[in-house]
């Protein structure tokens, strides 16, 4: 009996000390708000959630913890209709001018035009490293699940668990990456008509107002940063540290048909000279 009784408390001991970094998802547990007041609205007792925009204000929340290293997954329902100027952002982001930042922000466009996927990584307050994607599918009429998976090696970005964009951790040729800085999560949705639909030429239309994005069934297995992140050395390597070849084969058809923007391969913006990590002789093949 003594002996049954020391293994339940062994293994609970286990559990708790797991629970740490494998976190669920409830956004009245997991998230303050951020700003919109009453336009974040909360539902079905923290599983889901709907952030408006309207005339005075847009909304949205951050994560009550930091993280350092994880897959931060999210279900979300764009806005419909006429979207120009409108983003709606799902990312993790440090403080402070030379912050790290891993984003996924999708750009609102007029009725019957595709919306834009745009991703970008700030490291040591350097980003500039935009890829953006048109999606297979209409991201207003349902749900779909989009993904940032990080872990000391490499950030992958996936949408329905493909993934669409791999960075690999290029410091030991000098490109910044963010393996130290501590970071939280932000969902938001707020009026960026200054750039976000045809480069800032389509602006918001209010006459369409409220704008109203979904989101649901948040999840995340990640590390609880304290004391710096000491603790979470290492995080989500091993089984998830790779792609295997039937996800690098998903990835390299997505990356085929639906690539809009690659910045190593913008000559116009990088006429001087490409950034280093996208020259010929430090390019790495990802999708072998």
């Amino acid at each position: 009996m003594a002996s049954s009784r020391f293994s339940s408390i062994f293994l609970l001991s286990i559990i708790l000390t797991i629970s740490k970094f494998a976190l669920g998802g409830n956004f009245y547990e997991d998230f303050d708000n951020l700003f919109g007041d009453v336009r974040v609205d909360i539902k079905d007792e923290g599983q889901s959630m709907t952030l408006t925009m309207d005339e005075y204000s847009g909304s949205g929340i951050v994560s009550k913890n930091e993280y350092l290293f994880g897959r931060f997954d999210m279900k979300i329902k764009l806005v419909p209709g006429n979207s120009a100027g409108t983003v709606t952002a799902f990312y993790l982001s440090s403080q402070g001018s030379n912050h790290d930042e891993i984003d996924i922000e999708f750009l609102g466009n007029l009725t019957g035009d595709p919306y834009l996927l745009s991703t970008n990584v700030y490291a040591d307050g350097v980003g500039g490293r935009e890829m953006q994607y048109y999606l297979w599918f209409d991201p207003t009429e349902d749900f779909h699940t989009y993904s940032i998976d990080w872990n000391p090696d490499r950030i992958i970005i996936l949408v329905d668990d493909i993934p669409i964009r791999v960075m690999l951790n290029r410091q030991t040729i000098g490109v910044p990456f963010p393996t130290s800085q501590p970071m939280r999560l932000y969902t938001t949705l707020w009026n960026g008509d200054s750039w976000a639909t045809r480069w800032g030429a389509v602006k918001l239309d209010l006459s369409n107002a409220p704008f109203i994005a979904g989101f649901k069934h948040f999840n995340a297995n990640a590390c609880i940063a304290k004391e710096g992140g000491a603790s979470c050395k290492g995080f989500n390597r091993g089984i998830f540290r790779d792609l295997d070849q039937e996800s690098k084969k998903k990835m390299r058809k997505v990356q085929s048909k639906w690539i809009v923007y690659d910045y190593c391969r913008d000559l116009r913006r990088y006429a001087h000279g490409l950034p280093f990590e996208c020259r010929k002789e430090n390019l790495l093949d990802q999708s072998k």
